[in-house]
C-alpha cells in the first residue's frame, strides 16, 4: 500500500519570486500539518477521518495599480483535508460546491458570453484543481493531467460546473499513467465500456480540471466545482486566478497603501468548512510616480521650467532644421514600484500554475474561446496589449505642429542602444497583431507601429531621432500612445520620450495664437480616449479592450508657451501741465532689408508719475509694419507730470519724445526713449 501511495504524493506548490520567508513558512507549515506525508493528493482511499475542512490565502499579493481598472488580483488557493471520499469505481457522482469569491470591489475579468440563466456572466476568471501542470518537487498523479477546461460534450461551449447539464465526474481508474481507482474521472466506471472499475486500466479519461467563473457585480461564483474528499491521504488544491478588479475603486495614497479583499464562501450538500476566509489579495498604490513623471529639458540635464520652453510669435520653427531650438523637451513616464509597467506576455504559454509572470496577461489558457454571441475569440487571461503611455495635448493654437518620438529615447537627440524600452503605436485600444512575448535583441519591436514612423529629427550634433506627427484636432488638442516592450520588474523603470514643435510665425495675423500648452501624462487607454467612458470602463465586459485605466490620477504639465514679440520703451520725461506738452512717436520697423518677419500690434502706453490718467494703460490702434504711430500727451495722459513706457506687440519698435511749451515758441527738446526689453531673434544694436 504505501508504494503505491508514494506514488500519487506530491507537495504544496510554492509559489515562484516568492520571498524567502514565505517559502521558510510554507515549508514548516506542509511539515506540521502532513506529519512526513506529502502534501497533496488526488484521490482519497475509504477511510473517513471526520468531516472535510479547508483553508485559503493568498498565494502572493501582488501590488495593483490605482488607475487600473482591470488589475490582476493575487491568486487564491484553498486546501482541503480530511473527509469521506466515495467508494471508487461505484458510479457515484463526485459531491459538488460552490465556490464564491466576494471582492470589496468590481470584478473587471473578461466575460466570455453574453448572460446565463443563474444571473452573471461567465468569464476568465479560473479555478484549477489540484495545480495541473504544475512542476511540483514531487510530482504526482494531480500535476500530471492535462488542463481540462469543463466543456460540453462537442467541446464546443464552457460549462459551469460538473452538476446536471454540465460536465459530472466520478471516482475511478482514468487513462493517465500512474492512476489508481480514486481519482476523478469523466465517465461513469461502472457503465462505461471497457469499464474502469475493479481497480484495473481502464479507459475513462481525466474529469474536468478547469472551470470558469461567473461573474456578477463584485463577484465571481464557481458552480458546481466537484469537491473530492482526500480523507488521510494528503490535501486537495483549488487555485482560483484571472480575477481582475477595479483598483481605482480603492482609496490609495499617503504611507498606506490601499488593499483589495476577499471573502471565498463554499457552499456544499457535504460537511464541508473554511477557515481564514478573508484575505488581502492586492495592494493598491498609485501606478505612474506623481513626483517622477513630469516634463524634462532637451538636454534630460534637469526639469523644464513650469511653464515650459517659450516661443517666439515672430520666430517659426522647424522639426527639419538643425537647431536645437525645435525640440520642446522630454516626456518622462516613471513608474511608482518595479511592475507598473508590464509587456503583455512573457512566453507563449503562461499557463503554469502560480507562476508569477510580471506581465498584463495573466495565467492563460492554452485553447482559444470563442465567446458567444460576441463573435471574438479569446485565450482566458490574456490581454489585449502591454501597459500603454499616453500624452495627450491641449491648448495647441492652430498653425503649430507637435511631432513625438517613435521610441523612447536618451535626450531629445540621441536613442539609448540596444532593443527599444516602448515603441509609439496607432491608437489607445488597437490590440496587437500577436501575442508579443517581450522582444529579444534582435526582434523587431512589438505593439501596432505607427505606419508614418519616417519621419527623422536631426541635431546639431548630427544625432537623429525618428519622429511622427500627432494628429491635433480643431479644438487644438491631440495624443501620442507609447507601447512597453522591455522592462525591469526588478527596478523603477524610466521611460523618456522627446516632443518637437513646428509652425510659421505669421504675426502680422497672431499665428500661431499666444498661449500655454500643456500635456496630460497618464496610461491607456482611458476614458478621456473615448473608447469607454468611467462607468462602463470599471466594469467587466465582453467587448471593451484589457488593460483599463482611469482618467481619475492624470498628470498635467505645461510643456510650451507662445508669446508675442514685443519691445518696450522707455520715455523718462513726458508732461502736459504749465503750457508744456509732450509729443510721442512709436515706428514700427519690422519692414526692414535684413529679413525681419513683419508685424504687427497694439502699444500700451504705461504712465507713472502727478496726474495719471484714468485709463492706464492706454493702448494705441494697432501699428501696421512701417508706420509710425504719434500723439500728445495731451490727448492721452492730460494734466500729466512724469515718465512712461511703452509695450508694442512687435519686435523692433522705436520711438521719439518732443517736449515744448505751447507752439514751441521759446523751449523745446526732443530724444530717443530708452529700448528697455525686446524678444526675438532678430539681432539689434542701438547704444542707449
Amino acid at each position: 500500500m504505501k508504494e503505491n501511495f508514494d506514488r500519487f504524493k506530491f507537495a504544496l506548490y510554492k509559489e515562484k519570486e516568492m520571498p524567502e520567508f514565505r517559502k521558510w513558512i510554507i515549508a514548516l507549515a506542509g511539515l506540521a500539518l502532513f506529519a512526513g506525508l506529502a502534501s497533496a493528493q488526488v484521490g482519497g482511499g475509504n477511510t473517513n477521518t471526520g468531516n472535510e475542512t479547508c483553508t485559503s490565502q493568498t498565494a502572493v499579493t501582488p501590488t495593483l495599480r490605482a488607475e487600473g481598472y482591470t488589475e490582476v488580483a493575487g491568486d487564491i488557493v484553498i486546501s482541503c483535508t480530511g473527509g469521506a471520499p466515495p467508494a471508487p469505481n461505484t458510479g457515484t457522482p463526485i459531491p459538488t460546491a460552490n465556490i464564491i469569491v466576494f471582492v470589496n470591489t468590481a470584478v473587471t475579468s473578461r466575460l466570455l458570453a453574453s448572460t446565463v440563466t443563474s444571473g452573471g456572466t461567465p468569464s476568465e476568471a479560473l479555478l484549477l484543481i489540484d495545480e495541473p501542470g504544475a512542476p511540483l518537487p514531487e510530482a504526482g498523479y494531480g500535476t500530471t493531467v492535462p488542463q481540462t477546461l469543463c466543456t460540453n460534450a462537442a467541446g464546443t461551449a464552457a460549462q459551469f460546473g460538473a452538476g446536471f447539464g454540465g460536465c459530472p465526474e466520478y471516482v475511478g481508474t482514468s487513462t493517465v499513467a500512474g492512476s489508481l481507482n480514486s481519482v476523478p474521472v469523466s465517465s461513469n466506471p461502472s457503465t462505461t465500456a471497457g469499464a474502469c472499475s475493479g481497480g484495473t486500466a481502464g479507459t475513462c479519461a481525466p474529469g474536468a480540471n478547469v472551470f470558469q467563473g461567473v461573474v456578477q457585480g463584485n463577484q465571481v461564483t464557481f458552480f458546481g466545482i466537484p469537491v473530492l474528499a482526500p480523507s488521510t491521504q494528503g490535501s486537495r488544491v483549488y487555485r482560483i486566478t484571472n480575477i481582475r478588479v477595479n483598483a481605482n475603486g480603492i482609496t490609495a495614497g499617503g504611507p498606506t497603501p490601499g488593499q483589495v479583499t476577499a471573502s471565498i464562501s463554499i457552499s456544499s450538500s457535504t460537511a464541508l468548512s473554511i477557515t481564514n476566509s478573508t484575505l488581502t489579495v492586492g495592494f493598491v498604490l498609485q501606478g505612474l510616480s506623481p513626483t517622477g513623471t513630469l516634463v524634462k529639458n532637451s538636454s534630460n540635464t534637469g526639469n523644464a521650467s513650469g511653464s515650459g520652453v517659450t516661443f517666439n510669435q515672430c520666430s517659426s520653427a522647424s522639426v527639419t532644421s538643425t537647431s536645437s531650438t525645435a525640440a520642446v523637451g522630454l516626456l518622462q513616464y516613471q513608474e511608482n514600484f518595479g511592475t507598473a509597467f508590464k509587456i503583455r506576455q512573457q512566453v507563449a504559454a503562461q499557463n503554469i500554475p502560480g507562476t508569477i509572470y510580471n506581465s498584463e496577461s495573466n495565467f492563460v489558457t492554452g485553447n482559444s474561446f470563442a465567446a458567444p454571441g460576441t463573435g471574438n475569440t479569446y485565450l482566458p487571461g490574456q490581454a489585449d496589449y502591454a501597459t500603454r503611455l499616453k500624452a495627450t495635448f491641449s491648448n495647441v493654437p492652430a498653425g503649430v505642429s507637435i511631432f513625438v518620438s517613435t521610441r523612447d529615447v536618451a535626450n531629445s537627440f540621441t536613442t539609448p542602444g540596444g532593443i527599444p524600452n516602448a515603441v509609439l503605436v496607432v491608437s489607445e485600444t488597437a490590440t496587437d497583431a500577436t501575442s508579443d512575448f517581450g522582444i529579444a535583441a534582435s526582434a523587431s519591436p512589438a505593439g501596432v507601429p505607427l505606419s508614418s514612423q519616417t519621419g527623422v529629427y536631426t541635431a546639431a550634433n548630427g544625432s537623429t531621432v525618428g519622429i511622427a506627427p500627432v494628429s491635433i484636432s480643431a479644438a487644438g488638442t491631440g495624443l501620442a500612445v507609447w507601447e512597453v516592450v522591455n522592462t525591469n520588474p526588478n527596478t523603477i523603470d524610466t521611460l523618456l520620450f522627446s516632443v518637437f514643435i513646428s509652425y510659421s510665425a505669421s504675426p502680422a495675423t497672431n499665428s500661431p495664437a499666444a498661449g500655454a500648452m500643456t500635456v496630460t501624462m497618464s496610461f491607456a487607454p482611458t476614458p478621456s480616449g473615448g473608447a469607454f467612458t468611467a462607468t462602463t470602463g470599471a466594469a467587466a465586459s465582453n467587448t471593451l479592450t484589457i488593460p483599463r485605466f482611469s482618467d481619475s490620477l492624470d498628470i498635467t504639465k505645461s510643456f510650451a508657451n507662445v508669446v508675442l514679440c514685443t519691445t518696450a520703451l522707455l520715455y523718462p520725461y513726458v508732461i502736459n501741465v504749465t503750457g508744456f506738452d509732450t509729443g510721442i512717436a512709436i515706428a514700427n520697423t519690422t519692414t526692414d532689408p535684413f529679413g525681419t518677419t513683419a508685424q504687427a500690434g497694439t502699444c500700451s502706453l504705461y504712465f507713472y508719475g502727478t496726474a495719471q490718467p484714468t485709463v492706464n494703460p492706454f493702448v494705441t490702434p494697432t501699428v501696421a509694419t512701417a508706420t509710425v504711430y504719434a500723439t500728445l500727451a495731451s490727448t492721452v495722459a492730460p494734466g500729466f507730470d512724469g515718465y512712461m513706457i511703452a509695450n508694442c506687440n512687435f519686435q523692433l519698435a522705436h520711438g521719439f519724445a518732443f517736449v515744448s511749451d505751447i507752439g514751441a515758441r521759446n523751449l523745446a527738446m526732443g530724444y530717443l526713449p530708452l529700448i528697455l526689453t525686446r524678444s526675438g531673434t532678430s539681432p539689434e544694436s542701438l547704444n542707449n
